[in-house]
């Protein structure tokens, strides 16, 4: 249930945002909605900050090359509310010949035929995560567009690495555009989101798109996207701690921004298994030709690692000629659409994507 102050917090951020322009593009940035405070974690973050790290009793103990995966993904994601309202709610198994993947699809219960469809794809460093972290902000967006969701259990690495789970979510897409009546939708508004590695997952499918000339997608949502898993940095993309506006807490801060770089190189392990460049632009979508790609929107974090690449890949989309914009969250950190019915900033990220998929 929502409360008073939630909801007021929710409102502040609809209504307020400033276009600055930094690193040559025009970027939205949303203020903490309760605190005019410069350089500083939103409070619903730093909270979580101080917060003891959890511990299992029964750890998995699956491990792969040294790394301990199993752990790793008992430590991802964090227990949502879901503040939707009258979503259906159904499991289906897709046969794609060679394999079956199964898919949760969220509808309005008013639904009707050929309704707008978002297809997500959720993160979890190609190796963990799974559908039921982003099963609230999935319904919302149903709720709130009034459109079927289509959320995929891909395939994880490292047991299956490097294009699996890619391919299955293009595959996904494929099927879903070839049987419309299936999902009540119309072929001709698909969309495509995804957070984190899902966001690169969803930005890769758009190219694959886009080069079979298939002009399936017609939207793309990325949240906090992983772009490249390459160490090269060019005109578009350099990384530097300098870039964050780091005014309080010090340590604290860096520490938070500088926890996903350390996992770079694992994923890069888990995912590519050394078979496969990281520079491969199916990895580094950053590194590819972008233009022709359909419209997209970017939503970054002020303090996530990944912030510096997700608004290089938004320069260099609008510098080829793509419909593009970027919005960033101030005070927040990677991963926070996790946090859906606590953070107010989900649900205005969520308000945003809706009007982009009613403009389709």
């Amino acid at each position: 249930m929502k409360n008073t102050n939630y909801k007021n917090l929710v409102d502040i951020l609809s209504n307020n945002g400033e276009i600055v322009n930094t690193d040559d593009i025009d970027i939205l940035i949303k203020s903490i909605p309760d605190s005019s405070e410069e350089g500083i974690l939103d409070p619903r973050v730093y909270n979580e900050k101080l917060k003891p790290k959890k511990r299992y009793i029964i750890p998995n103990q699956y491990i792969f090359d040294g790394v301990p995966v199993g752990e790793m993904r008992l430590g991802m994601g964090w227990p949502n509310i879901d503040i939707s309202k009258d979503v259906v709610t159904r499991t289906k198994i897709i046969n794609l010949g060679d394999r079956n993947i199964d898919i949760r699809i969220y509808s309005p219960i008013t639904h009707y035929r050929n309704m707008k469809c978002m297809i997500f794809i959720h993160g979890g460093g190609f190796f963990g995560g799974d559908i039921d972290v982003v099963e609230n902000p999935c319904k919302l967006i149903a709720d709130k567009a009034n459109a079927v969701v289509i959320s995929i259990n891909y395939r994880l690495a490292p047991e299956n690495p490097f294009p699996c789970g890619l391919d299955d979510c293009f595959d996904i897409l494929m099927y879903v555009y070839n049987n419309p009546g299936e999902f009540n939708i119309d072929k001709n508004k698909i969309a495509i989101s995804g957070d984190s590695a899902g966001g690169n997952i969803a930005t890769v499918c758009s190219i694959r798109d886009r080069n079979l000339k298939t002009n399936m997608i017609k939207y793309v949502a990325l949240l906090y996207p992983v772009v490249t898993l390459s160490d090269k940095e060019d005109s578009y993309y350099s990384w530097d701690i300098d870039k964050y506006d780091i005014r309080s807490d010090n340590k604290l801060m860096e520490r938070t921004i500088r926890s996903l770089e350390s996992t770079m190189d694992i994923v890069k392990k888990l995912y590519l298994q050394g078979k496969v460049s990281d520079d491969n632009v199916e990895v580094s979508p950053l590194l590819s030709d972008l233009r022709g790609l359909p419209e997209t929107l970017v939503i970054t974090a002020e303090y996530d690692f990944l912030r510096v690449q997700g608004e290089a890949y938004l320069k260099k989309l609008i510098d080829s000629g793509v419909k593009a914009k970027g919005i960033r969250y101030k005070g927040m950190d990677h991963a926070f659409i996790d946090k859906c019915g606590y953070y107010p900033q989900v649900e205005d990220c969520i308000n945003e994507i809706v009007k982009d998929m009613n403009a389709m």
